[in-house]
């Protein structure tokens, strides 16, 4: 079938916008299954070849058919396996219950705080230890505040040159 190039140029805009009729798809159809395509056409017309051998092919295979009906129809089971299936689901069911309990007592446990208890029955050695745990955090702030004013004059440093650069900014 001889057909102009912008004919067939139109029709597969067409077709690619999905606008064709399906006189216009017979017509690309029957041109591609020709031998004498032009090179800018030649992928197209194997996409074309491609359906047209594809829309041939069915699926008759009897046994293929047998397996999906069989897998799709109910098996019928004995009362003893019925049983056991909801047993297991029970059994499962309960098992998945325990489990949550046991983790929501756990996270209880762990976030609640625990009740304060006298370590020490002497007085003496308890104010002793109180002492020294005391020290030990004035030392610990003091180590912090020397760490904080050297901070403060990394701060002041940094401010001053800032100012440094923008009264040379404002001078240029």
């Amino acid at each position: 079938m001889l057909m102009d190039s912008n004919r067939i140029e139109n029709l597969l805009s067409k077709y690619w916008n999905c606008e064709t009729s399906l006189e216009e798809e017979q017509q690309l159809r029957e041109y591609f299954k020709g031998g004498d395509i032009p090179e800018q056409w030649k992928e197209t017309a194997a996409l074309f070849r491609y359906f047209e051998e594809n829309k041939k092919k069915t699926l008759n295979d009897v046994a293929f058919d047998a397996a999906i009906i069989q897998n799709v129809q109910p098996q019928k089971k004995g009362k003893l396996v019925k049983l056991f299936y909801n047993s297991m689901r029970i059994a499962a069911g309960i098992a998945v219950l325990v489990m949550a309990v046991w983790f929501v007592r756990k996270e209880v446990r762990d976030t609640t705080p625990q009740e304060v208890v006298d370590t020490y029955d002497d007085p003496q050695l308890a104010f002793e230890e109180t002492k020294k745990a005391l020290l030990m955090i004035s030392k610990s702030f003091g180590t912090a505040e020397n760490q904080a004013k050297k901070l403060n004059m990394f701060n002041e440093a940094q401010e001053e040159i800032q100012k440094k650069d923008k009264s040379k900014n404002s001078k240029l």
